[in-house]
């Protein structure tokens, strides 16, 4: 059984002496049964502590948190039937990995029998059979998650919290073990909370993503969404990478913009009828990939190549449009992709409907 999960005015205020420091300000986040929801930010952003406190770990200071509608904030951390993952493991090195997988089992009690064919169980899950007798210093760091997992999976948890549990691993193995994370969630159907500060991580596992900035929710989207459609300048830098164009806004229509940048008069999309107002400045963000170069006499917008990296599958563009002012361009690579030199002088073409206007 999985359970859907509501935070109400969620807030953590930290006092040393007589400082405090608010970690986590006023969250309201409703969670759907089933789903797998990632919390993403920078260090110090607030990720943590809300999963610390939805765990039970930590007592807000204000607000409540709901499990499928009861109001679970005052009750035991013990008491919640929940799984958490932590970042190193926490695997106990004096027990075999029988004995880590089946330690909440017998905690609660489980029959010997019970217990035998569990560890049986989760362990295959996780793609860990025949490895009952080893230790975790005898196990690889990917081998340690999956028995963290089995751990958890063992108890069947309703709620399933994850803190940065692939930190520790290198770049393949990561890849590799949140398709696995990703698949076992979606076979039991659990409610998944997954903090992490990698984006990558985050697009390629999330139903939705909590963006968290100094304790407050910037945006809460689908990764689409939320990499298409950001909805504060944070989430575009944050999100992928962002070219940010300083602009002028000149008049505005149903579903779209005339604005001046860098000298150009250029027609945008505003398909969220975002409000602004003639002679605001505005930012336009624009991803590298949706750019393309061209020969300046087609474009009206035009730049100099200052650097050019050949990456194997995109060429990357670092090109200034005035002084100071650098904007970057992934190109595709193929065999007709034109390659353009350092201090070649290159036209810049962008679809309208690839640009997001947005408040500073």
């Amino acid at each position: 059984m999985s359970l859907s999960i509501s935070l109400q005015h969620l807030t953590k205020i930290f006092t040393k002496g007589k400082e405090s420091f608010k970690a986590v300000d006023n969250i309201h986040l409703d969670i759907n049964a089933g789903e797998l929801v990632t919390f993403l930010g920078p260090s110090g952003c607030g990720k943590t502590t809300i999963l610390r406190m939805i765990a039970g770990f930590e007592t807000p200071t204000e607000g409540h948190i709901y499990f499928d509608g009861k109001n679970v904030t005052s009750i035991d951390a013990n008491k919640r039937d929940i799984g958490f993952v932590f970042q190193n493991y926490a695997l106990f090195p004096h027990m075999n990995v029988f004995d880590n997988v089946s330690y909440g089992l017998k905690v609660r009690g489980a029959t010997h029998r019970k217990i035998t064919d569990k560890v049986a169980e989760v362990l295959a899950l996780v793609g860990l059979k025949n490895v009952e007798n080893r230790f975790p210093n005898q196990l690889s760091g990917g081998e340690q998650q999956r028995v963290a997992l089995a751990r958890v999976f063992a108890i069947n948890p309703n709620l399933l919290l994850m803190d940065e549990p692939l930190s520790n691993l290198d770049a393949k193995l990561r890849t590799y073990m949140r398709t696995e994370i990703r698949r076992l969630q979606k076979q039991l159907g659990i409610t998944c909370i997954y903090v992490t500060h990698d984006q990558k991580e985050a697009l390629t596992i999330a139903d939705r993503i909590v963006v968290l900035n100094k304790g407050r929710i910037e945006q809460v989207a689908t990764p689409f969404d939320l990499y298409a459609h950001p909805q504060t300048l944070f989430v575009a830098d944050f999100i992928g990478q962002a070219n940010i164009f300083n602009s002028k806004v000149q008049s505005f229509h149903d579903e779209s913009l005339d604005v001046l940048t860098y000298g150009n008069y250029l027609t945008i999309q505003n398909p969220m009828h975002t409000h602004f107002s003639i002679g605001e400045e505005i930012a336009l963000v624009v991803r590298p990939e949706s750019i393309r170069l061209e020969p300046t006499a087609n474009s009206t917008v035009h730049g100099i190549v200052r650097s050019c990296v050949f990456v194997g599958d995109k060429m990357e563009y670092e090109i200034e449009l005035e002084p100071g002012h650098l904007i970057h361009a992934f190109i595709p690579y193929s065999h007709e992709t034109k390659a353009f030199s350092e201090g070649d002088r290159v036209g810049i073409y962008i679809d309208p409907r690839d640009i997001t206007a947005l408040p500073f």
